[in-house]
Order: C-alpha cells, then sequence, then structure tokens
C-alpha cells in the first residue's frame, strides 16, 4: 500500500477530514473533530497510528510483528502499524475501518446525526 492510497482510504470515510495540528511532520486524521488516525509523512517504511479495541490491540501485536503500541500514544488504545507488505491489505483495512468506526460510536448522538445526514 503506497502513501497516496492510504490517503485515499482514510478520506473515503464519511465525514473524514486531513489535518496538521502538531505542525508538520503528520497528518492527523479526525471524524467530527475526534482522531481515528495518524500518518506521519516521512516514516520510511510507512508506518501509520490506529485507534483499537484494547483486547484486539493486543491480539494484533501478537499475530502481527509490524503491529506495536502507538507510538507517543496510550498503548492500551492505540496501535502503529508498519506498513511494509507483511500485513494483508485486507487486514489494513479492517484496522482502518475498526478505528474509525470506535471513534464514531464514542460520538454524541448529535454529531452521530450529522453524519448520518452528510453520509446521505
Amino acid at each position: 500500500m503506497e502513501l497516496e492510497e492510504l490517503k485515499s482510504y482514510l478520506l473515503a470515510k464519511n465525514g473524514a477530514s486531513e489535518e496538521v495540528p502538531f505542525g508538520p511532520g503528520t497528518w492527523v486524521y479526525k471524524v467530527q473533530g475526534k482522531m481515528f488516525a495518524l500518518l506521519p509523512w516521512d516514516a520510511n517504511p510507512l508506518t501509520i497510528a490506529l485507534k483499537c479495541d484494547p483486547i484486539r490491540a493486543t491480539e494484533l501485536r501478537t499475530v502481527y510483528p509490524a503491529v506495536t503500541g502507538g507510538y507517543h500514544l496510550n498503548k492500551r488504545h492505540w496501535n502503529t502499524v508498519v506498513i511494509d507488505g507483511s500485513i494483508p491489505l485486507a487486514e489494513i483495512h479492517w484496522m482502518i475501518d475498526h478505528s474509525y468506526e470506535l471513534v464514531v460510536k464514542g460520538l454524541p448522538r448529535r454529531l452521530k446525526d450529522e453524519l448520518l445526514v452528510s453520509g446521505d
């Protein structure tokens, strides 16, 4: 998976936005103002930080050496994923979808409703 393909997948999520709130170096992907992915633009190999259910986060770290606790994030709730070809693309997509869905699930009802309206 290449950088532009990854960015396109993230931005295709309903209500997703790309910001640079921490200064140059990292794109932050948000839905309704809440982060669901962080993507450093100069990482080699490419990496992405994604929110994850704590139990599933531990399982993913056990299965894939390319998945570690979130760098500079709460390692209980965030994973850093190295995009080096060792993880199937479908699994990377699942991790992104899972992160997005966790954030949406935690939004207040009003913001969820706004997403439903904008997604039509």
